[in-house]
C-alpha cells in the first residue's frame, strides 16, 4: 500500500471523480499495481549524437515497475539504475549532472513504498549514482538533526509531491510535499531542504519536522523569519536571476485552518533563510482573476491549483501552466492556461489558453507553430527550458471528458517572444504506446510512451531528459510505474 500519495493512478480508469480530500491529513491512498521487473535495464553504454528533434531511449526499462539496482553507495556503476516510480523531483547542477530524489515507486523486494533515496546521473558517463537514503526499505521517517546545520547523517524522510530548486551555488533545494515526518508519521510536510553536493550532505532549513504544519503568512510583500509556507504538495517552483526560491499554490493547509487548493506565492531568500509571502490569497479554494489576455494587473492571480508546470524563461520572468484547479468559475478540475509573473513588477499576466476548466487542446500542425495552438487542460506534465528561452511541456493526464483525463505522450514548445505554441512530437491522441528502438540510439520513430507524474531535466547542451513517471510500456500494459530515461534533441 502506497500511504499518503497523490491519488494519479486513478486517473487511468477516468474517472470523473478529481475533487481534492480536503483534511488536515491529507492520506490519498492509491494501490501499487503489481508486474514484472523490466526485460532490459542498465545505461546502454555510449550514446552516439542524436538527430535534432529525435528522443533517445538511453537507460532504465522497457518494461512497468521495474526494480532498482543500487550498487554501492557512492559507486557509479554502469549496471545501476532507480527503480521505477512517479512523483519524484529533480535538479541539474552546476557541472551538468543530473539528479533524482524519492517518489513513490518499487524497491529490490517488488514492493510499492514511498522513497527517499537520492541518485546522480552522469549524463557523460551514461552512468547511476545511489547518493544518499534508503533503497531497500520505503517509507522511511526523516532524520532532522539541527536546523541550519548539515550532517552525514541527516536526511529528508520518503515523500512524494515535493518541489525542487537549484541555487547559484549548485546546491538542491526540496521542499514539502506528502510523506514521513521525524516520528515516522504520514501526512503534509512544509520542511525545507538543502543538500550539498560536494559534501553530500542534507541540512534541515525551515519548516517542520513533523506533518501538517500550519501557515505563517505575515504581512504580504514584507519578509519576517517567522513566516512560513503551510504544509503542502502538489506546488510549483522557479529560482529566479538573483538566485531566491520560489514556490506556488499545491493542495495543503491555508489560513484560517483549513485544507484545499492552494494560490499563494512564496520567495525565499537562501542567504537570508527567510520567506516572503508575496501574491495570492491565504484561504484556500480560490478562483483565478484572469483580466485581460496579455496583459499585466496587480489584480491579476492564477486560481488556486496543484501538480502544474513552471519555468523561468531569459529574463528571469516566471512562467506557470495548468494543472488541476480553478479557473475563473466552477468546480475544481483541468486547467490549461498558461501565466507569466514578473518578479519586479509583482504582477501575473494570463497569456495563453482558456480561463475555464477542461479545455480541448489544438494540435494544428506538426512542427508548424500557430497562435491558435494550445496543449489543452491537463496535469502532471514536465517542463524544461531549451538553450533559446523556448519553454517545453511533456504529457501528463490531459482532458478528453469534462472532468476526466487520460495519459498523454505529446511535446509542445512554447515561444515566450512569438507567444505561440507548436506541436513537436507525439501522437494527438491519449494512451499512445512508446516506441523504444535500440538503446542509446536516436531514431525519428522513437517516442516515450503516454505517462503522468514524470521528472524532466535540461542539460548543458539543451538536450532535454525524461525519467519515469506512471504510463504506458513496451507490452502495451498501462498505469505502471516507469524508470525508463529518454533524452531528447531540439
Amino acid at each position: 500500500m502506497r500511504s499518503f500519495q497523490p491519488a494519479l493512478k486513478s486517473l487511468f480508469a477516468k474517472s470523473s471523480a478529481m475533487l481534492p480530500i480536503f483534511t488536515l491529513t491529507i492520506a490519498l491512498l492509491a494501490s501499487g499495481c503489481g508486474g514484472s521487473s523490466g526485460s532490459s535495464s542498465g545505461s546502454g553504454g555510449s550514446t552516439p549524437p542524436s538527430t535534432a528533434n529525435e528522443w533517445t531511449w538511453v537507460s532504465g526499462s522497457n518494461t512497468g515497475n521495474a526494480l532498482g539496482i543500487s550498487g554501492t553507495l557512492g559507486v557509479a556503476s554502469a549496471s545501476n539504475v532507480p527503480g521505477a516510480r512517479m512523483d519524484s523531483v529533480s535538479w541539474t547542477d552546476r557541472v551538468g549532472n543530473l539528479w533524482l530524489f524519492g517518489g513513490s515507486g518499487f524497491f529490490p523486494t517488488g514492493t510499492s513504498f514511498d522513497l527517499d533515496d537520492l541518485w546522480e546521473f552522469n549524463p557523460t558517463a551514461k552512468t547511476w549514482t545511489w547518493v544518499s537514503g534508503s533503497v531497500n526499505s520505503g517509507n522511511a521517517h526523516g532524520v532532522y538533526g539541527t536546523m541550519g546545520t548539515a550532517a552525514a547523517s541527516v536526511f529528508p524522510g520518503a515523500r512524494t509531491g515535493s518541489v525542487s530548486w537549484t541555487d547559484g551555488s549548485g546546491n538542491l533545494w526540496l521542499f514539502g510535499g506528502t510523506g514521513y515526518d521525524s516520528t515516522g508519521t504520514g501526512g503534509l510536510l512544509n520542511d525545507l531542504w538543502e543538500f550539498n553536493p560536494t559534501a553530500k550532505t542534507w541540512t534541515w532549513v525551515s519548516g517542520s519536522n513533523t506533518t501538517d504544519a500550519l501557515p505563517v503568512y505575515g504581512t504580504m510583500g514584507t519578509a519576517a523569519a517567522s513566516n512560513v509556507p503551510g504544509a503542502r504538495y502538489g506546488s510549483a517552483s522557479w529560482t529566479d536571476g538573483s538566485g531566491n526560491l520560489w514556490l506556488f499554490g499545491g493542495t495543503g493547509i491555508g489560513s484560517p485552518l483549513a485544507g484545499g487548493g492552494l494560490n499563494d506565492l512564496w520567495m525565499f531568500n537562501p542567504t537570508a533563510k527567510i520567506w516572503t509571502w508575496v501574491s495570492g490569497s491565504s484561504a484556500v479554494n480560490t478562483l483565478g482573476v484572469y483580466g485581460t489576455m496579455g496583459t499585466a494587473s496587480a489584480n491579476n492571480v492564477p486560481g488556486s491549483r496543484s501538480n502544474s508546470l513552471s519555468w523561468t524563461d531569459g529574463s528571469g520572468n516566471l512562467w506557470l501552466f495548468g494543472g488541476l484547479g480553478y479557473g475563473s468559475s466552477g468546480a475544481w478540475d483541468y486547467l490549461g492556461d498558461l501565466w507569466e509573473f514578473n518578479p519586479t513588477a509583482k504582477t501575473w499576466t494570463w497569456v495563453s489558453g482558456s480561463n475555464t476548466t477542461d479545455a480541448l487542446p489544438v494540435y494544428g500542425t506538426l512542427g508548424v507553430a500557430s497562435t491558435s495552438n494550445v496543449p489543452g487542460a491537463r496535469m502532471g506534465s514536465v517542463s524544461w527550458t531549451d538553450g533559446s528561452g523556448n519553454l517545453w511541456l511533456f504529457g501528463g493526464s490531459g482532458i478528453i471528458l469534462p472532468g476526466t483525463g487520460s495519459p498523454r505522450n505529446d511535446l509542445w514548445m512554447f515561444n515566450p517572444t512569438a507567444k505561440t505554441w507548436t506541436w513537436v512530437s507525439g501522437s494527438n491522441t491519449t494512451d499512445a504506446l512508446p516506441v523504444y528502438g535500440t538503446m542509446g540510439t536516436a531514431a525519428a520513430s522513437n517516442v516515450p510512451g503516454a505517462r503522468m507524474g514524470s521528472v524532466s531535466w535540461a542539460d548543458s547542451m539543451g538536450n532535454l531528459w525524461l525519467f519515469g513517471g506512471s504510463g504506458y510500456d513496451s507490452t502495451g500494459t498501462g498505469g505502471d510505474d516507469l524508470n525508463d530515461l529518454w533524452r531528447y534533441q531540439p
